[in-house]
């Protein structure tokens, strides 16, 4: 196993589990807490170039000036976060991206959206492990106000997902989902 610094996030990214026992399990917290400190920077600030260049900093990748971030925004890591070309993120909104998010272009985001990359296992004896899991949201996507794409799921292409919809399964291309657990509504 590497014992480099960062092993744990390649891990994480690679769709490791990571138990709560994990030597290097201390470097989570650490990591969030200095996303901590450039999210409050980023929230506290009016100006969307600046905006733009504190998520850049946050997640360790250029954001395109095309991007629009409205504040209050919440991430916990932020360099497992790709974001494409006019992606619009309302208030709000919060990233757990340990297992990895990506964003293509043309995505809308709508208030209070919630994009879970990491949770954990049923059993209780594993519970305080970390379970990774990737999310994909593909070109052209509406993510509807408060709804929760949980881990492991991709949104297909000019997708919607309904407004409150809690995700747990792939969404194809061209279709709509609603609902606790979202379903299929119907065709685009």
């Amino acid at each position: 196993m590497e014992t480099n610094a960062t092993a744990i996030f390649e891990r994480l990214r690679n769709g490791e589990i990571l138990s709560s026992h994990d030597p290097q399990a201390y470097k989570l917290r650490e990591a969030s807490y200095a996303t901590k400190e450039l999210l409050v920077q980023m929230n506290n600030s009016t100006d969307p170039a600046e905006i733009r260049s504190l998520l850049s900093k946050i997640t360790d990748s250029e954001i395109d000036e095309s991007v629009a971030v409205f504040t209050p925004f919440y991430i916990n890591y932020g360099k497992h976060t790709q974001i494409g070309k006019n992606v619009f993120i309302n208030f709000d909104c919060t990233f757990l991206d340990l297992g990895g998010i990506t964003i293509e272009d043309n995505v809308l985001i709508a208030p209070k959206v919630s994009l879970l990359s990491e949770g954990h296992p049923i059993a209780p004896e594993n519970r305080q492990s970390l379970v990774p899991g990737r999310i994909h949201i593909k070109k052209n996507a509406w993510i509807g106000a408060n709804a929760t794409i949980l881990p492991g799921v991709t949104i297909g292409e000019n997708a919607v997902v309904a407004a409150g919809a809690v995700v747990s399964k792939d969404v194809p291309d061209n279709t709509i989902v609603g609902g606790v657990p979202a379903k299929f509504i119907k065709s685009i």
